[in-house]
């Protein structure tokens, strides 16, 4: 096992999905050389598409020059070839679909692929580290590493399982900050991390009101956004983490309200609307409405 973040030169990202290409862009930006993998090819344009807008905001904002963007570009590297994607690993970071079985069999593949040194994480927002750590091959060398936003929300969650090696979370902890994220250590596994798990309660809430008929999707937003003077409400927040996320973690939620806002998130999955990677959930991007002015007034 890799024993210093010196070390560590080859990012590999398994999933070019909205954290994933973030993920892998932050990584390219702070000297990494990332490799993105994916099963299907024509997912990059669009993965790739959205890493320029991001850049373009961070130029804009004074944050990162043109030559860092390009440098950073230059160090990204798409592929579907598993066996080359993996062969030069030094750091895996995991953001596929967030269902247990995918899961395991993409750990299973790469666990067998990577060579020995290489630290395996994931950046799962509910499934527990344990249930699949089995599959790496490499439980000890192998820990929850979950991103947000990567670039807005800068955090980064540690979250060790049982055989989880002490110094892998030194390690991990000294990366997320040359990351540029704040890293926060979650003791014990726990479904939803720290933030996640305060997250779910106020998406739970909002998605009561509107499935109960109390309130529509736009003025939950409203009045969330009024009261905290924030940029975005509950809805808007779903759209960004992507409404098949939040489906499979509210489908097996217990509760009656629970089950009756996953089956209203089914209904706009089902018409494609996952959110702002699909261009459309709740609102429509990359204009939506509640970035409107008079939207909080109105």
């Amino acid at each position: 096992m890799i024993q210093q973040v010196k070390d560590i030169r080859n990012f590999l990202i398994l999933g070019s999905g909205t954290l994933g290409l973030r993920v892998g862009l932050r990584a390219a930006l702070s000297g990494f050389d990332t490799v993105i993998y994916d099963i299907d090819e024509a997912v990059f344009a669009k993965a790739a598409t959205f890493q320029d807008q991001i850049l373009g905001q961070l130029q804009q904002a004074g944050s990162i020059t043109s030559t860092d963007a390009l440098d950073a570009k230059a160090r990204i590297r798409f592929t579907t070839n598993a066996e080359e994607a993996a062969s030069m690993a030094d750091f895996v970071n995991e953001s596929v679909t967030e269902d247990l079985a995918v899961k395991k069999a993409v750990w299973s593949q790469f666990g067998t692929l990577c060579p020995p040194h290489t630290l395996f994480t994931t950046n799962t927002s509910y499934l527990l580290p344990s249930w699949f750590a089995a599959e790496t091959g490499r439980p000890a060398q192998f820990c929850a590493f979950h991103f947000h936003d990567v670039f807005t929300a800068n955090v980064v969650d540690i979250m060790p399982h049982a055989q989880t090696d002490p110094r892998l979370v030194e390690l991990l902890t000294e990366l997320g900050k040359k990351l540029l994220q704040t890293p926060v250590l979650v003791r014990k596994e726990s479904p939803g991390y720290i933030f996640n798990a305060m997250l779910v309660s106020l998406i739970g809430a909002a998605g009561a009101l509107v499935t109960g008929e109390v309130s529509s999707v736009e003025d939950v937003d409203r009045s969330w956004m009024g009261n905290f003077k924030m940029p975005q409400g509950p809805f808007g927040i779903l759209d960004v983490i992507g409404l098949d996320t939040a489906w499979h973690v509210t489908r097996n939620l217990p509760d009656a309200k629970s089950k009756l806002f996953a089956a209203l998130l089914k209904t706009y999955i089902d018409q494609g609307k996952l959110g702002i990677k699909t261009g459309e959930g709740f609102y429509r991007y990359p204009n939506p409405s509640y970035r409107n002015k008079d939207f909080v007034q109105g």
